[in-house]
């Protein structure tokens, strides 16, 4: 990726900014510490789905006060938003996890994997949301949801819409070969938009609050 030369000092400023914080606050690393240690203790189907976890939801909480960055949507931010960010916790589940909290263990139908991907650009923020499902002898099947993130003032909060949603079976039968992606696009009309707040971030560390409160945790990949 490449970057002019007010991009660069941008964040050359954010790094510093960055470090400075972390040498004036003692216990944010301890914080990030405690919550990664946390985190790997608790199975993945755990983490994402609708389950909360008290004392999870408490440090992120305490991170969120110590947020390095208030105004993450800023331009000055955009390297630290922007790359493959992995779902290590949902507070409440997530649209999909939610929906597939209500399957039988007994179906060996489990979600492997939720990510998101983002890439800003001119016009907003670009979003991929994707999950990755794994389906008895069937294989594995990526679901992905595209769409935009519209910044608002307060360089914090977004409004997403999703323009198309797609479907893949990438590992059909367990063989190493992917079928060709099926793509649905959503026409205009019937595009909602979602409020998106993004309370914390950091190079390795976001965390992302809906319009119910309910805390998300991403790290990067």
């Amino acid at each position: 990726m490449r970057f002019s030369i007010k991009t660069a000092l941008a964040l050359k400023r954010n790094y510093e900014h960055n470090k400075n914080m972390k040498a004036e606050n003692p216990s944010h690393n301890s914080l990030k510490t405690e919550l990664s240690q946390r985190l790997s203790a608790l199975p993945l189907q755990q983490a994402i789905f609708p389950q909360s976890e008290p004392e999870i939801d408490n440090l992120i909480r305490k991170l969120e006060e110590i947020n390095p960055n208030p105004r993450p949507l800023n331009f000055e931010n955009q390297a630290l938003l922007s790359g493959h960010w992995q779902l290590t916790y949902a507070s409440n589940g997530t649209v999909v996890t939610r929906k597939f909290d209500t399957i039988p263990d007994w179906t060996g139908i489990k979600i492997k994997q939720v990510y998101q991907k983002l890439n800003c650009s001119d016009s907003g923020i670009v979003t991929s949301n994707n999950a990755k499902i794994e389906l008895p002898l069937l294989g594995e099947l990526k679901i992905q949801a595209s769409g935009i993130w519209k910044c608002e003032e307060d360089e914090l909060t977004a409004l997403v819409s999703f323009d198309a949603f797609a479907f893949q079976a990438t590992k059909p039968l367990n063989l190493p070969l992917g079928l060709p992606e099926l793509k649905i696009p959503v026409i205009e009309a019937l595009r909602n938009e979602a409020v998106w707040i993004t309370s914390y971030l950091d190079e390795e560390i976001r965390v992302g609050r809906g319009k119910t409160g309910n805390l998300f945790l991403f790290r990067r990949e």
